[in-house]
């Protein structure tokens, strides 16, 4: 069994569709900000329960949140292979000028049916007269994402004009691309961005950050463009651009020599950070893609915690939290999101693992099985 193929502790658990977060946290009653969301706190085994706004007191003077600056796209357009309907999810932005795309079929609920890809050469016409055409498979075997050429009109005008956010059935209905970007993000020059939205600084507000700030909590921008998840199979996570800058490796280095903690917000910022880092623990500026999945066998050099949403238990991500804060404390993590029916996905509640601590306040290791 490969370390991918390896299954989490989390994958027995079961979710009732009742615990999936259907609507944005902000509109489940007026009044409400996006930081009205829940916030469970694991320190090894050991599991509290807040609120997302209690943050900066969880956290303290000296600790470094990685926080990711990609900008959600309006990923999903409509369109045609003759005279049936599809989805077009735009994944992926190549450095040749094409796209990896998914095709899904639409069910009036999201676009949660997916249709198998290719052959090479179909022909997709698009919205606003754009025309897509299949290229060849993402990676060998793989029958869900394809390079695709687009015709007829720039993607990223494409997506802006014609374009909507990715949502599954879960969610109740379709929602504004504002609701789907994080208090991070940052417009990128070349129009390329996440296909689905880096959801765990969702919660972040700009009070909050402030808060954040002057209680002595640092943050480090980096930036990955995530593609889209497989919402049927949970597949690893495709090869993606990222980019870790001179300032913010320098950073996180510093923060580590002044023994403070790195927390990173996402799993998306523990793949660019550690994509950036070398065998000796050092960050360094880097740039382009990776494909760093990251599992317990090869372990975190850098990241200390991690903020994240609460995944589906087959989920590839589970592993990645194992990585970080062992293979019992998720467990137990899950087991009481479950127990006290926190809720799931993107606009749900959050789930904090710090370093556990020993009983002389001592920051013990977190990434054995």
């Amino acid at each position: 069994m490969t370390a991918v193929s390896a299954r989490s502790a989390a994958a027995a658990i079961q979710v009732p569709e009742e615990l999936s977060a259907r609507v944005p946290a902000e509109q489940r009653r007026p009044g409400l900000d996006r930081d009205a969301v829940r916030l469970l706190v694991s320190r090894g085994t050991e599991v509290s329960h807040h609120d997302f706004v209690d943050l900066p007191r969880l956290l303290r003077a000296g600790d470094l949140l990685v926080v990711n600056t990609s900008p959600t796209l309006a990923a999903a357009v409509n369109g045609r292979i003759g005279h049936a309907r599809v989805v077009v999810h735009f994944s992926t932005r190549g450095d040749d000028g094409r796209w990896a795309v998914e095709l899904r079929d639409p069910d009036g609920r999201g676009t949660t049916r997916a249709c198998a890809g290719g052959p090479a050469g179909t022909v997709v016409e698009l919205s606003g007269g754009a025309r897509l055409v299949y290229e060849e498979p993402l990676s060998p075997g793989s029958g869900r994402l394809w390079w695709a050429r687009v015709s007829g009109k720039a993607v990223p005008a494409l997506l802006r004009r014609h374009g909507r956010p990715i949502r599954y059935s879960y969610t109740e209905r379709d929602q504004p691309l504002s609701a789907y970007q994080t208090v991070f993000a940052l417009p990128s020059a070349d129009g390329a961005g996440s296909a689905e939205m880096p959801s765990a600084a969702r919660p972040f507000t700009a009070r909050l950050v402030v808060e954040l700030v002057s209680r002595g909590v640092q943050f480090a921008p980096v930036t990955l463009h995530t593609g889209v998840a497989s919402a049927e199979v949970h597949e690893p996570p495709y090869p993606e651009r990222f980019t870790v800058s001179e300032t913010s490796a320098r950073l996180i280095n510093t923060v580590r020599q002044a023994d403070g903690r790195v927390i990173a917000v996402g799993t998306t910022a523990v793949r660019a950070v550690e994509s950036a880092t070398g065998p000796d623990g050092v960050v360094r500026a880097a740039s382009g893609w990776t494909d760093l999945v990251v599992t317990p066998e090869r372990g975190v050099r850098v990241v200390d915690g991690l903020l994240t949403g609460l995944h589906e238990p087959e989920a590839s991500h589970l592993l990645m939290l194992e990585a970080i804060a062992g293979r019992r404390a998720i467990s137990r993590g899950y087991g009481e999101a479950l127990h006290h029916r926190y809720l799931w996905h993107e606009f749900g509640d959050t789930h904090l693992l710090l370093p556990e601590m020993s009983h002389h306040g001592e920051h013990l290791g977190g990434s054995g099985g």
